[in-house]
């Protein structure tokens, strides 16, 4: 079992073996949307104490107060002491977050177009943003919504803040399924495997075999190229193959990956990690957002690391930045900004 005692800005983690371990802690982390991402990425929060309070947002009346009473719930069987409460469209409820992280806006429908859902979902984050920025001028924002190269961009431009305080979660759900898939292909613990994936989120990600590895190992020693294709081609498709099993979008890996950042943010662990990120001329790319590693402590994004990219590998990133400035494109063209 695990004790919890709060000291100063501190979190206190008492172990079997008797250890301490300090963490820092939070008074307030905000979440917009209480959707299944939303409420699963509070969840997460909650459950690791990364904060005093938790706020959970969302437009719709009722929804965000029942899933953050349902998760408090929990407190005392999961043993956390996250405060975790909901608010249906009151952001001053969420004054002085140090964390905002924003799943607003709605799914791509049967017969919507990938424009349509920019035009929808745009609008959406850069009223949340304005919102809560309003409240918590300097909060570190973390974009979830979709899609996530767009949307990011959208939140920055509305946010008014420097670049390395808003910035998207993609990679880290890509980068997990991926290292989901290699463990099963070789029935070893994906505590074990390292990988790393950049660009776009969706089917243009640039995975990298050659940056992959398994507790030190070459993924290319232990499995052929053929599996590995197979690996790569299942990971760039992995939000279609469950939706196509489930009906809707996924929910428990995207929240865990928010909270994951939110976490490094928060201890300020200096996590390599693939965010997506603002370029400002790495990569040779410039004024938009992509996935690629960065440092992430409480700074938010301290470092752009750049790889050592061969030929293959730069010209499909270039060709995944192709693919995302044409959303960007769109968006120009509503003129919200």
């Amino acid at each position: 079992m695990l004790s919890h005692t709060f000291v100063g800005q501190n979190r206190t983690v008492n172990k079997k073996s008797n250890k301490k371990q300090i963490k820092s802690i939070m008074d307030k982390i905000t979440v917009v949307g209480a959707g299944n991402v939303g409420a699963t990425c509070a969840n997460v929060i909650a459950h690791k104490d990364l904060a005093r309070e938790v706020v959970l947002v969302d437009i719709k009346e009722g929804l965000a107060e029942g899933k953050a009473l349902d998760i408090w719930q929990t407190s005392s069987i999961n043993n956390f002491n996250a405060r975790v409460v909901g608010a249906t469209n009151d952001y001053l409820r969420t004054k002085g977050s140090g964390v905002i992280v924003i799943t607003s806006g709605v799914p791509r429908k049967p017969g919507m177009s990938r424009d349509d859902l920019i035009k929808t979902n745009a609008s959406i984050v850069k009223d949340v943003t304005e919102k809560v920025v309003k409240y918590s001028p300097d909060a570190i924002i973390i974009v979830v919504s979709n899609p996530l190269d767009v949307m990011t961009y959208t939140a920055f431009l509305a946010s008014n803040k420097p670049a390395n305080k808003v910035f998207g979660m993609a990679g880290i759900l890509d980068t997990g399924r991926y290292r989901a898939f290699i463990a099963n292909a070789l029935n070893v613990s994906p505590k074990d495997i390292h990988a790393l994936l950049l660009g776009g989120h969706g089917d243009t990600m640039v995975p990298l075999p050659r940056y992959t590895s398994i507790n030190g190992i070459p993924i290319t020693d232990l499995l052929a190229k053929e599996e590995i294709d197979k690996i790569v081609e299942r990971t760039r498709f992995g939000g279609g193959e469950l939706v196509n099993l489930m009906g809707t979008s996924a929910w428990y890996a995207p929240g865990a990956a928010a909270a994951q950042m939110v976490e490094a943010i928060v201890d300020d662990q200096k996590r390599v990690l693939p965010v997506c990120a603002k370029l400002n001329g790495e990569y040779g790319l410039k004024d938009l957002y992509l996935g690629v590693p960065v440092k992430l402590g409480k700074g938010g994004v301290e470092e752009v690391i750049q790889l050592n990219l061969n030929k293959e590998e730069l010209k499909s990133l270039k060709d995944s930045a192709a693919s995302v400035k044409k959303t960007l494109d769109v968006l120009d063209a509503m003129k919200l900004f």
